[in-house]
């Protein structure tokens, strides 16, 4: 929105006297000044509006006040005590986000996709969280309602991808981090893309919303993978970069790099408050729309599988509670009595359990991350 304005005061003062005195406009053409000043909106209103948006929430009483399944089943009895703290602060990540990005960027498909599917994760979300604060227990939603509302939105947008003539090589061709070429293409890539693009949507919503369980924990996490494809978006939509380093260039993938900061100023602005001992918890409002976002983000540069490199993290909480209930299961119906992979699923609650301290477990995943970050980032050089 804001580079429209700038390029219009520019054709009108051009040839007058005050060309020279606002050439600084010239600026707004720039996306790594516009993904900057994302960061910094997205920041400074996280900042600004965050202590008025927690009282808010405190007024509505949206707070967490029954006991949940950590603390029923797992016998985390050092989590009661964050009993009454108010929940859905996805809310002002989703709107900080989103309006930074609608200022800053220049929008396309790709960014309006982006958009889309934060507004209708974070909606999925809401409902989500106001379920089990309305119901004041932990069940919320049926899990067949938040997969059926995943799966049509992550299937709507593989198939605008595939009927689109300017996108549809974003899901035709299928790739793979460290090989320069397509593995498949044609109609076997375009199968194999469809069903990639749904998973990844659809995956990288859950597995965030499975991280979502300490202070500071999903939204640092989020961060670091945030950084990731700031850079990989980056590098996607300059053809020059994309050519050097052989990946596909992708026309308009750049406006994702704002979306992209826009997001790290929004979740660097939440953490603030989120951090040990949280003053506000994001919710299913929050964890869902930005691990939606990743997916999208992922999908729309050619690389779902960077992503399940750079959020290992979040792959394997995801598989923590998977193997967990899945072993459960196997063996109550094969001996009767279920038995257990790990102390408590997901996976921080398992070091929780092993007696390490909450702060502990959080920065340790968070070098974890970065970790898989720096991997993930390889994956440009090594091909």
């Amino acid at each position: 929105m804001l580079f429209y304005l700038a390029q219009s005061i520019l054709d009108t003062v051009k040839g007058t006297a005050w060309e020279d005195l606002l050439s600084f406009l010239r600026l707004f053409r720039y996306i790594s000044f516009r993904s900057a000043s994302a960061a910094v909106t997205a920041l400074s209103l996280s900042l600004w509006l965050g202590p008025r948006f927690i009282e808010w929430l405190k007024r509505l009483k949206f707070g967490q006040d029954y006991v949940d399944k950590a603390e029923e089943v797992g016998g985390l009895t050092a989590r009661v005590n964050k009993k009454g703290t108010p929940t859905m602060g996805g809310l002002l990540i989703v709107a900080v986000m989103d309006i930074s990005a609608i200022l800053w960027s220049v929008p396309n498909v790709l960014v309006l996709l982006t958009l889309l599917s934060v507004l209708v994760l974070a909606g999925l979300g809401f409902y989500d969280d106001y379920a089990k604060i309305t119901r004041q227990n932990s069940r919320g939603a049926a899990a067949y309602v938040k997969l059926i509302v995943q799966f049509s939105l992550a299937g709507f947008i593989a198939l605008y991808l595939a009927k689109n003539s300017e996108t549809r090589s974003l899901v035709q061709d299928f790739m793979l981090p460290f090989f320069k070429h397509p593995i498949a293409t044609g109609t076997l890539g375009l199968g194999i893309g469809l069903a990639i693009t749904t998973l990844a949507i659809v995956a990288s919503s859950n597995a965030v919303n499975l991280t979502d369980g300490l202070d500071g924990l999903a939204v640092g996490c989020t961060l670091i993978v945030s950084v990731v494809f700031l850079i990989l978006t980056y590098v996607a939509g300059n053809h020059r970069f994309a050519l050097y380093l052989q990946v596909p260039y992708v026309p308009g993938a750049g406006e994702l790099t704002v979306f992209c900061s826009a997001m790290i100023g929004a979740g660097l602005g939440f953490l603030w408050f989120n951090c040990h001992p949280a003053q506000v918890f994001m919710g299913d409002t929050g964890s869902l729309s930005l691990g939606g976002a990743l997916g999208i983000i992922a999908v729309l540069i050619h690389q779902p599988f960077v992503l399940a490199i750079a959020g290992a993290v979040f792959v394997a909480e995801a598989l923590s509670v998977m193997m967990q209930r899945g072993w459960f299961k196997y063996t109550r119906m094969r001996f009767g009595e279920g038995r257990r992979i790990f102390l408590m699923a997901p996976l921080h609650h398992h070091f929780e359990k092993m007696g390490w301290h909450e702060n502990k477990v959080v920065v340790r995943f968070y070098i974890l991350c970065f970790l898989c970050a720096v991997l993930a980032l390889a994956s440009l050089k090594i091909r």
